[in-house]
């Protein structure tokens, strides 16, 4: 597949290490020349420095024969017209562009983007994806990272393992025998910083970060079972009123189950334009560093904070305020990765990647197919991939137990028609399954060979 990257900061950059490390053809498009010879020299990309939505620049990209251009920019304007060139000019089938303001994602304006006006196929939304992001690390209190899958009835649960886990030194398989009616499947261990998917044979130890899949109305039990507590958030602050902040706000208050928030902004306008945004949310104007005014909005009762400023040290810095003040759970946004190791140090809770949780999203769409859904695990090293078994699928009316996967691959769950299966040996995998599996970046390719998505793909 011949893929066009325009953008060459983060997100475009995670997706064209994706793209590029399965062998796809990917060229990177930036005005910063400096951003483009970072790419090149550190992927297998072509790179040309140039304003995006120019038509000679996308011509030199290559456009003419792109199966499919996304556009990644800082400028929306930019995002919006390269996709308009990319159709007009040179019929480019799948257009991608990811768009920041509230505007332009307007359910009441969404006729925009039709093929007779401005052609976009998928737009994405970051502070969108990451508010949703937000709202699920508040569900699971106790995990460090959650995403749903198989229509929202599998969870898939980031845990810290401590020294008072009651399955430590335990080998995998015994889980079974030991809780006979858990629907829980540990698809990924990190120890000492290395990710990889375990054996039945392997142990757990504290100080471990796992990644299990479990039925959702089974969340409670296994967060027992591995250590932890559930504990259901009343009151929260949101420190920073910005995009992030006001559409998390927003959803909290179209939810069913009534949780106190309050928002904390800096800036003065931010602020006021929150107040006006929000209906029940009490709206403080004053610094969420200011351990006066944190106090003055209840922190020591407050079950959550969620620091989602723009900047990551204020994010920090707030969250391990927060902590101090007697706050029992905190959430920060954090841009950089190299600062997340930072996390466990400070005592902070959960973060959000906002870059992570954009490539996921654009990668879903990328990986179209009978692939339904794709989640980045922490700096790009897995995945987790949930994709319908097609009848030409090489793993169609095989058992589990003797599918050739490769070693870094596990299936977390299976959907069988209406029925949520957990995954044994003796399971058959058949075709019109929706499978959910966890799989190390380097075995993707196998993967998609063996679900034959790359075939459907047009």
């Amino acid at each position: 597949m011949k893929v066009i990257i325009c953008g060459a900061g983060q997100v475009g950059w995670q997706i064209a290490r994706h793209l590029s490390g399965e062998r796809n053809d990917v060229t990177v498009v930036d005005n910063n020349p400096d951003l483009v010879r970072r790419a090149t020299d550190t992927l297998d990309v072509q790179g040309i420095a140039g304003f995006a939505s120019y038509p000679d620049v996308l011509d030199r990209a290559g456009a003419g024969d792109a199966d499919m251009i996304i556009a990644a920019t800082y400028s929306d304007e930019v995002n919006m017209v390269t996709c308009q060139v990319a159709h007009s000019v040179f019929r480019v089938p799948r257009k991608v562009a990811r768009l920041r303001s509230q505007s332009y994602l307007d359910a009441i304006y969404s006729d925009l983007y039709r093929r007779d006006h401005l052609p976009i196929d998928v737009v994405i939304s970051p502070e969108k994806e990451v508010a949703e992001a937000a709202l699920k690390r508040l569900s699971a209190p106790s995990a460090f990272d959650t995403e749903t899958f198989l229509d929202g009835r599998v969870q898939m649960l980031g845990l810290s393992l401590d020294e008072d886990c009651p399955v430590l030194n335990t080998p995998l398989r015994q889980l079974n025998d030991l809780f006979l009616t858990l629907r829980a499947v540990v698809v990924g261990v990190r120890r000492d910083g290395t990710l990889f998917a375990p054996e039945a044979g392997d142990q757990l130890f504290a100080g471990d970060d796992i990644y299990v899949f479990t039925f959702t109305e089974d969340v409670g039990r296994t967060l027992e079972v591995f250590g932890k507590s559930q504990k259901k958030q009343d009151r929260v602050i949101i420190i920073g009123g910005g995009n992030v902040g006001l559409t998390v706000a927003q959803q909290m208050e179209s939810r069913a189950d009534r949780i106190r928030v309050k928002v904390i902004e800096r800036d003065r306008k931010i602020a006021e334009r929150s107040a006006e945004a929000l209906e029940r949310t009490i709206v403080l104007n004053g610094d969420g560093l200011d351990a006066a005014l944190l106090s003055e909005a209840g922190i020591e009762r407050t079950d959550a904070v969620l620091a989602v400023t723009n900047d990551d040290k204020t994010n920090l810095l707030a969250a391990v305020r927060a902590k101090s003040a007697g706050c029992s759970m905190t959430i920060a946004l954090i841009n950089d990765p190299t600062l997340v190791p930072l996390m466990s140090p400070l005592g902070i809770d959960a973060y959000i990647n906002p870059r992570a949780t954009t490539v996921s999203s654009i990668l879903r769409h990328i990986r179209h197919g009978r692939v339904k859904g794709v989640y980045s695990i922490g700096d790009a090293e897995a995945e987790v991939i949930e994709a319908e078994v097609l009848s030409t699928s090489p793993i169609a009316g095989q058992l589990v137990r003797d599918i050739s996967f490769p070693e870094g691959v596990l299936i977390g769950a299976i959907r069988k028609g209406d029925e949520i299966v957990k995954p044994l040996g003796t399971t058959r995998i058949e075709e019109g399954d929706v499978i959910a599996l966890f799989s190390m970046a380097d075995d993707v390719p196998e993967v998609e060979r063996l679900l034959q998505v790359s075939i459907d793909f047009f």
